[in-house]
């Protein structure tokens, strides 16, 4: 087919042209600037560039393996109904008692039977529906933990160059149930200081968070804990697993449930962001807003929740944020007699004017509400343009009101990206530097987080869910505190700022 073309119509052909033999030299010296230039011919070389494939890690994109083997572990489906799909409990005779779901609601009846427990029931709702409706609220508020301390061993790993020690999140460290629920309640949800001897032996590098993420919620309060659960039953390894042999054949037969969630978990990278260059393995990259697209899916099974992609709610956030921007400090600017900026560039330019301090609660006096928040993707889509906005005017600024000059942030995929003159800024807590601009973006974070971002929505489960996104953007900024640089930074408590209720009311 080609052989004809080239022949008659082909009269030029542009190429480019490298040689890889400069190559050699360079990383055999471990050269950064030449695996730099290599990373470079890679990116170029690689299917996403050339093909126009999607990024895995691409916060627009679901991760239909992950998301399709997760729903396995949990004993959910998904299905089409009248043309829309929709997640429902497992047929009967697919069922698998050891999946969370079945194995929870087991526990629920077993309850029932012995009397040690009651289910009331709503209108038009049957005692299944009842207990199917409290089983899955309970598994998402594991889950909710367990996907958050995935990303936050990934954090800790990479805080201290890949050092495994600070992997807990395996059959190793956690071998039940009651593990877990120690690790909820007696490791995360109390300080250092004040865990048991047998608890700090065995998980001493997890740092406390002080987050409500790891109090008990009223539904384990009234019903039962995770300790609870069976800890012998197997369920079947998912027929298109992602887990793989030593000869790199496709494991099948059945596994012990929380040891299969455990490797399932690991076999994806949760230290990564859309920003890493090239991954040490080969392992898909599942960041903040794919979590949040798999969890809108399973939560939103029965109300038609739909998950707002990244671009559209970074063009909404741009689109709105900044006239509100112009807005705020035009009114700063009636009564100082400075002129009133009518575009960004002419605020700009103004903005030296003002006091960095009073600069900076401007913008922090605005007050972004969402009415139906979902996963709460729209509120971290404004929170990253947020701190954008600061950056782009300069106004950004340590504790002491030191401005970050030599850095520059950008939003790529939905991320907040800083770089500086030699990359990607990665932090180091060993460096001065380095920890001020960490401690920076974690105050401006937490800052607005607490005075600006609102949310409300009708389902609790959604709520539960945009509160443990915007504590996972408040992670990816954590850093460790003077003097002894041991301890984590503690996360803020957010429950009076994301709601249930009906905004229609």
């Amino acid at each position: 087919m080609a052989q004809p073309f080239i022949e008659k119509e082909l009269e030029q052909l542009t190429c480019s042209y490298f040689n890889l033999h400069e190559f050699e030299t360079i990383l055999s010296a471990n050269n950064h600037e030449g695996e730099q230039k290599l990373l470079d011919l890679y990116k170029i070389l690689s299917p996403e560039h050339l093909l126009k494939k999607p990024f895995a890690n691409d916060s627009n994109t679901l991760n239909k393996n992950f998301y399709n083997e997760l729903l396995h572990i949990i004993g959910l489906e998904e299905t089409k109904d009248s043309g829309k799909k929709v997640i429902r409990r497992k047929i009967e005779k697919e069922r698998n008692e050891g999946s969370l779901l079945e194995n929870t609601i087991r526990e629920f009846e077993s309850q029932i039977r012995q009397c040690e427990l009651t289910i009331q029931t709503s209108e038009g709702r049957t005692k299944e529906e009842e207990v199917f409706s409290a089983a899955l609220e309970l598994c998402i508020t594991w889950l909710n933990r367990i996907l958050f301390l995935k990303l936050l061993e990934g954090q800790l790993i990479k805080y201290h160059k890949g050092d495994r020690k600070y992997s807990f999140l395996n059959a190793t460290y956690i071998k039940v149930f009651k593990e877990l629920n120690e690790l909820f309640f007696e490791v995360l949800a109390v300080k250092t200081t004040d865990r048991a001897t047998h608890i700090h032996s065995k998980f001493g590098n997890i740092p406390y968070l002080n987050s409500s993420l790891f109090d008990s919620t009223e539904f384990e309060l009234s019903y039962f804990k995770i300790k609870d659960l069976n800890d012998r039953l197997e369920i079947p390894v998912y027929a298109q697993s992602v887990l793989k042999s030593a000869s790199g054949t496709r494991i099948s037969g059945d596994k012990n449930t929380l040891h299969y969630l455990f490797e399932f978990l690991d076999a994806y990278d949760f230290a990564s962001d859309s920003t890493a260059e090239i991954q040490e393995q080969n392992k898909t990259i599942i960041n903040a807003s794919v979590l949040g697209k798999v969890f809108e899916k399973i939560n939103g099974y029965k109300d038609g929740s739909i998950f707002t992609p990244g671009f559209i709610t970074m063009y909404m956030s741009r689109q709105s944020l900044r006239p509100a921007v112009i807005q705020k400090f035009n009114e700063h600017f009636k009564t100082t007699g400075i002129a009133e900026a009518t575009t960004f560039e002419e605020l700009y330019n103004r903005v030296d004017k003002v006091e960095i301090k009073t600069a900076n609660e401007i913008v922090n006096s605005l007050r972004v509400c969402d009415p139906a928040v979902g996963s709460g993707h729209f509120l971290v889509s404004a929170l990253n343009e947020l701190i954008l906005i600061k950056a782009e005017l300069g106004i950004l600024a340590d504790k002491n009101g030191k401005r970050l000059r030599d850095y520059e942030f950008t939003i790529e995929n939905d991320e907040l990206i800083i770089t500086d003159e030699h990359g990607l800024f990665v932090y180091n807590h060993l460096n001065k530097e380095s920890q001020r601009v960490q401690e920076t973006i974690f105050g401006e974070r937490q800052t607005i987080i607490e005075n600006c971002l609102f949310g409300v929505d009708i389902n609790p489960n959604s709520v539960k869910i945009c509160r443990l996104r915007l504590w996972i953007e408040l992670l990816k900024s954590s850093y460790y505190k003077a003097p002894a640089y041991a301890e984590l930074e503690t996360l803020p408590n957010i429950d009076i700022n994301i709601k249930c209720g009906n905004s229609l009311i």
